[in-house]
Parts: C-alpha cells; structure tokens; sequence
C-alpha cells in the first residue's frame, strides 16, 4: 500500500448482503470502491455482534484492493493476530478499547499491518499528539460506533480540521466512518478527509444482480467532492 492522499471510497460490507459477501464484494470492486471496510463488533464495546477472523479469511479471496479492519472491540491485543493472519491489510483499533494503546499500535504493526486509530464522537484529538508517529490511519466516528445507518454528527467537522492540522505532513490518512453521504462528503473532504467509509449510501438501492446502482451511489460521492474542489 502506497500513501496517497487522492480520495478512497470504502465501502462497508455491513451493509451488503450478508448471504453473498464474495459477490458483493467483487461488485463494489468491480464498480469502483478504493478499499472494503469490515466492521467487526463484540456486543461488549459497541451494542452490537458482527465479524470475526473466519469471515475475514474467507472474504480475502475476494477482495484485490485494501482489506480495512476496524475493531470495535475490548479488548484488542489478544485478536491481532488473527485478525492479521485473516489477511487484514490495516487494523483499526478505538482510543478508548483499552488503557495501553500504545502497546495496541505496535503490536499491529508487529503484525504486518498498517495501525489505524478510530476515534468516538466524545472523544477529542488532544490525547492522540503522541501517538501519530505510530499510526497510518485515523478513523473519525462521525456516528455512534455499533450501528449502520445511523444521523450524522455534524460536530466531528471541526474535530477533522484539528486533526489534519495535528498530521501536518506525516503520511497518514484521515478517515471518516458514519454518515457519509453526497451531502456530507464535500464538508468532510474540505476538512481534510481522505478516505470515506459509506455503507448504505453505497449499497442501497442495488444488489448483486444489479451492481450499476453501488457505482452510481459511489461516484456521486466522487462528484460532490469533486465540485468543491473545483470551486
């Protein structure tokens, strides 16, 4: 994985038909996503059960683009590895899913894989200034973390600004997980997002017999974006 800091679209299998998961995933590949975002869940740290490392072993096969982990659970350290030997490409873990995250972020990377650091919406930006030497990623929660689907938390703008003016020019992105939408993206984007992970703004109205709608909830993503930008 290279870094670059040129928009990604990733979609979040949360949202896709659970029942066929390797064909959802070859469509929104097929249709354009940057990367395949899996939410994993304990029903402990978020109010909700989702994955686990065999779903991601068997869902690797399908995926030729980025394999983007994000652990909603507590604790984290004991399923790194698994996670990792799944076939993970970035492991995401929370600020606030233990008391050693320090340890957290070496040991994914002891693992071979980026270390991501997710963010909840009343968490704040001050107590990861040490910690962005250590980190790829970091995951702003612009929703509650535990559900699809949920408001977004108009808040987590500012949270972003401050973020990317703590990242200077180290080489690591900045992602938004809930609520992305064509309306949501431009203020995200301007605020210095680069990656937006979208679960039912990419996924809904189609299915994997009719795939054309994922690529057309994606790039009208892109287009919003895209005419910021160009204003």
């Amino acid at each position: 994985m290279s870094f670059d800091r040129s928009l990604k679209i990733a979609p979040s299998i949360l949202s896709a038909d659970f029942a066929n998961f390797g064909q959802e995933i070859e469509a929104i590949e097929a249709q354009g996503c940057d990367w395949v975002h899996v939410d994993v869940m304990d029903g402990h740290f978020v109010p909700n059960l989702t994955f686990g490392p065999p779903l991601c072993k068997a869902i690797r096969k399908h995926i030729d683009t980025v394999m983007d982990v994000h652990l909603m659970i507590a604790p984290v350290d004991p399923y790194i590895d698994a996670f990792a030997e799944a076939g993970a490409d970035i492991l995401t873990a929370h600020l606030e899913s233990g008391p050693h995250i320090h340890r957290t972020l070496q040991a994914i990377r002891g693992a071979g894989c980026k270390a991501g650091l997710a963010l909840n919406p009343g968490t704040g930006v001050e107590d990861i200034d040490y910690l962005l030497d250590m980190v790829d990623l970091v995951c702003v929660m612009t929703v509650n973390p535990g559900f699809g689907g949920q408001k977004f938390i108009h808040s987590q703008i500012d949270k972003v600004k401050k973020l990317r003016a703590m990242i200077g020019d180290r080489p690591v992105h900045i992602e938004i997980d809930g609520g992305v939408t064509p309306q949501t993206a431009p203020l995200l984007v301007e605020a210095g997002a680069d990656v937006l992970v979208a679960g039912s703004a990419v996924f809904k109205g189609g299915s994997v017999d009719n795939p054309a709608p994922y690529g057309d909830n994606m790039r009208a993503i892109r287009a919003a974006t895209e005419t910021l930008r160009a204003a």
